[in-house]
């Protein structure tokens, strides 16, 4: 396959200078655009996040390939090309087309002559990434090529954004659009269909009282915990400040047919066993210091169009000992029942819309962190290709995106992508400073279920 796709040149687009207020414009010439009120909010202290997505190459890193293809792919969708200004007369922020050099946002990272850990050189540079963001004098992404063979691939492509520009969905479907099938060099990959939050069943009466009743709960819930519900203290609770410091990322690959064959064992969902591992690996980790107690994390569900449709579900993460393991999976498998009939998302969706328009992103941002900070993780499960890809004309040995900046010591994403299935780690190293024991956890726990199956 031709590594360069076919798309049209980037034509040229008028920039501007850094620094300069939206008097120096003529409305409609620079074709400014608002940024929407989610978008902005996420630029409020505590919700400031960067998306990450690092992905191994089976093939050696040709930077001229990547760069030549990133300005016919991503650099012609507007939010990759335009800065985010803010309004100094009223404090509102609004994109600003401007011209993209490719080579301020493609970095190769400069390598050590004597490195020793190959794996161990590629997580520390990611983890120096999450020490800062990215200057605001360039649209908010950049690439890192990471030319270090390690254990899974020969090179490490790190793609970094600003989570204003765009939620998972949106930069999946991104990313998508500039991959194809190694076995159809001329199709694009899908992606089979997730277990969505928020997808009530309403088929009859008693199914829409269920909805209700069980919106009614979530929504008494959130709203109890933004007055003086907390979540147990753990020792992967994060403290105050944590949304400042630097994450480490970690990963660890199990096999997809393992959790395929607990879910038709158990006629269960993916979603469920994923679930129960994660429930099943938190205990183990932590098992020794406390006996039982309960974590809620927030589970983010999100639209598919670009930009930033982000709904909230609390889901009770009940750690204890279960002498059967498949109990783990039984008690996410009821956990999720009552959340799909629900319509959680969409409610705290629209009601931090609401927010927004009566008090403005500061207050809101301020009762967002509120609420979130009281919570203890957050997790995100999203279904990869099921063919091997390519990413222009680089064959991909794995995906595996996170994201820093969050008010949580741990974020877990889980990505499936052909025979594997990928647990990513955010951590906090000054909360749990031995993330690679909590992967172990993660690695027996699914081993202990299917034994059980």
């Amino acid at each position: 396959m031709d590594a360069i796709q076919d798309f049209n040149t980037l034509g040229s687009i008028r920039t501007t200078k850094y620094g300069e207020t939206f008097e120096g414009f003529k409305k409609g010439v620079d074709n400014e655009e608002p940024l929407s009120p989610m978008a902005q909010l996420l630029h409020e202290p505590g919700s400031n996040v960067y998306i990450i997505c690092f992905i191994g190459f089976k093939t050696k890193i040709r930077p001229d390939v990547i760069k030549e293809n990133l300005v016919n792919t991503v650099v012609k969708n507007r939010r990759f090309s335009s800065l985010q200004v803010r309004d100094k007369s009223n404090g509102s922020m609004k994109w600003i087309p401007t011209h993209v050099n490719i080579d301020d946002h493609v970095i190769i990272a400069e390598q050590d002559p004597n490195i020793k850990s190959p794996e161990k050189f590629v997580e520390n540079y990611i983890l120096n990434l999450s020490r800062s963001g990215i200057e605001s004098t360039k649209p908010l992404w950049d690439v890192h090529l990471i030319d270090v063979k390690t254990s899974e691939a020969k090179g490490t492509c790190v793609f970094r954004c600003h989570h204003s520009i765009g939620d998972g969905i949106s930069l999946t479907n991104l990313l998508l659009s500039c991959t194809r099938k190694v076995s159809d060099p001329d199709s694009v990959p899908t992606i089979p269909g997730m277990d969505r939050l928020g997808a009530a069943k309403v088929a009859n009466l008693w199914s829409r009282l269920g909805v209700f009743w069980n919106t009614f709960v979530a929504l008494l819930m959130f709203a109890l915990t933004g007055l003086f519900l907390e979540d147990t203290k753990s020792p992967i609770k994060g403290s105050k400040g944590v949304e400042d410091r630097p994450r480490r990322f970690v990963t660890r690959s199990l096999s997809l047919e393992d959790i395929k064959f607990v879910k038709r064992a158990m006629n269960v969902t993916f979603t469920d066993v994923v679930l129960g591992v994660t429930e099943a690996g938190m205990y183990r980790y932590i098992r020794g210091r406390y006996s039982m107690f309960c974590i809620d994390f927030t589970h983010k569900d999100e639209d598919g169009t670009w930009g930033n449709k982000i709904g909230y579900s609390l889901l009770p993460f009940d750690i204890r000992f279960r002498k059967d393991p498949l109990d783990y999976v039984r008690h996410a498998n009821a956990t999720m029942k009552r959340k799909k009939a629900s319509l959680e998302p969409l409610f705290t969706y629209y009601f931090t819309k609401l927010v927004i328009m009566l008090f403005g992103t500061k207050v809101t941002g301020e009762l967002t962190h509120k609420v979130v900070h009281k919570t203890t993780l957050i997790f995100s499960n999203i279904p990869g290709p099921q063919d091997e890809i390519t990413l222009f004309g680089h064959k991909v040995a794995y995906l595996a995106p996170s994201c820093y900046g969050q008010p949580y010591a741990l974020m877990i994403n889980v990505v499936s992508y052909m025979d594997k299935v990928m647990f990513v780690m955010s951590v906090d190293e000054e909360t749990i400073p031995d993330p690679q024991k909590l992967c172990d956890a993660f690695e027996e726990s699914l081993r202990n279920i299917k034994a059980s199956a």
